[in-house]
């Protein structure tokens, strides 16, 4: 980041600023002050001058320190570096911080403090040495947190002194960046999950080579083409060298819905239900991206990222900024308000997947009624694949909220597998990992944590 400018400071030349840098006397400066009067007005009733010139050395020497400090503070420039800007839960970041005098004289004493958020650590503060005209001070430090969001860094303040310690006058430059700390995740195995073909797989291929002759959209020759691949037909139709295109692969879709209803979820913090869900919708995003996938994030809400209208994310680099605006997302994520799933209903069923049916589709529900664990069991419907991890909120503790009449766990499981859901039950202390080879090893917990049959 660059510098930035200084919050509520005229220019060198504001009067109203020199006024308010007189307010940065210390209690030296002011002692100085007080008593270089007191001299003066001594030696003015004795008649001594040379009580008078002390008497004005002491006065004059903190205003002298005012102006210059005054002058300095406007030519002294401080930058912010942060890297990376964004992380995991628990992982450390750096900052670096740099000053740079561009003035001709050299600074005094300089304190710098960058302000964090008490979750990052303790506020940071160093003490600067001299820096000459032209010079330049580096200095860094570490934060991190164990709780995901998106936390604010700065304003950068500077403190300034001078050599008699007269004054101390404060700089707070403007500009902020912002770290964010996105959910953990863990690698998970390469599984083959019901209905689901690899994300260029041959169930999902689609060729135009394999098409008739009147299907087939040529385009030009261009240099190094395979001159096997010549459309004779359009060549002469066109009166230019066409070729047929090359097989197009199409690539399958993926869905991860994350229920974060609050009826669904009860208690807070890092060891809570809802975050294990957010840090295992995280994980499965990054694990069905990375293996061709176009993906979306889809909330209870019905808002999907990172398009509107149940767009999913493209190839190359737009799939890398689609990742990072999900994972974004799944930073600050928070409970909805809401009371039911019909709004991921109608984006699953409205245009989430292709014809036929060709899409995969992770959730993660919390706890459902009648209604919900009906409306869940119909998602299935109109996709290829569907995995299902339903936490079992009590287990971590938690509380149906009043008047949510809670379908029992085993009965939501069953629900969802007679649909044809890959159904398993999520609770604490089983690793998501564990239960992502379970589901494509088709075997399901049935008992207490790690069980199965």
């Amino acid at each position: 980041m660059g510098a930035g400018a200084p919050r509520g400071a005229g220019g060198p030349g504001d009067s109203g600023g020199l006024r308010a840098s007189l307010s940065g006397l210390t209690t030296r400066g002011r002692s100085f002050v007080a008593a270089g009067i007191a001299a003066a007005a001594c030696a003015y009733v004795l008649g001594q001058g040379a009580l008078l010139r002390v008497g004005l050395l002491l006065a004059l020497l903190p205003l002298i320190c005012v102006y210059a400090l005054h002058r300095t503070r406007y030519r002294v420039s401080g930058s912010r570096r942060l890297t990376p800007g964004r992380v995991p839960a628990g992982a450390e970041a750096r900052v670096q911080l740099r000053m740079d005098n561009v003035s001709r004289l050299p600074t005094g004493l300089l304190m710098l403090q960058d302000r964090v958020p008490y979750v990052l650590g303790p506020r940071p503060r160093f003490v600067l040495d001299r820096v000459e005209p032209g010079g330049r001070r580096e200095v860094s430090y570490r934060v991190r947190s164990d709780l995901r969001g998106r936390y604010p860094l700065g304003p950068l303040q500077l403190r300034l002194t001078d050599p008699f310690g007269l004054v101390e006058l404060t700089r707070s430059f403007s500009t902020y960046d912002t770290l964010t700390v996105i959910p953990r995740t863990e690698p998970l195995p390469p599984v083959r999950l019901t209905g689901e073909s690899n994300g260029y797989g041959d169930g999902s291929r689609r060729s135009l080579a394999l098409a008739g002759d009147d299907d087939v959209i040529p385009r030009g020759y261009r240099r190094g083409d395979d001159l096997r691949r010549v459309h004779w037909r359009s060549t002469a139709r066109y009166g230019e060298l066409m070729v047929r295109r090359e097989e197009q692969p199409q690539r399958s879709r993926a869905t991860v819905l994350l229920d974060t209803r609050r009826l669904a979820f009860d208690g807070a913090g890092p060891d809570s239900a809802f975050e294990w869900a957010v840090s295992a919708a995280a994980s499965s995003l990054v694990h069905v991206l990375e293996q061709g996938f176009s993906t979306r994030l889809l909330t209870d809400t019905g808002d999907s990222v990172p398009g509107e209208g149940g767009g999913f994310s493209a190839g190359g680099q737009e799939s890398a900024e689609a990742a990072g605006l999900m994972m974004d997302t799944l930073a600050v994520v928070g409970h909805s308000d809401g009371a039911g799933l019909s709004r991921a209903y109608d984006a699953v069923r409205g245009g989430g997947f292709g014809e036929g049916g060709d899409g995969l589709l992770i959730a993660f529900f919390g706890d459902l009624d009648d209604v919900q664990a009906e409306l869940a069991a119909r998602m299935r419907q109109r996709t290829s694949g569907a995995v299902a991890f339903v936490l079992d909120t009590r287990a971590w503790g938690g509380q149906p909220a009043p008047g949510h009449d809670v379908v029992p766990l085993e009965e939501r499981l069953r629900r969802l597998r007679d649909a044809g859901w890959t159904a398993l039950a999520a609770r604490p202390g089983v690793a998501f990992g564990e239960l992502w080879r379970q589901a494509g090893a088709g075997r399901f917990d049935t008992g207490t944590s790690g069980g199965r049959e």
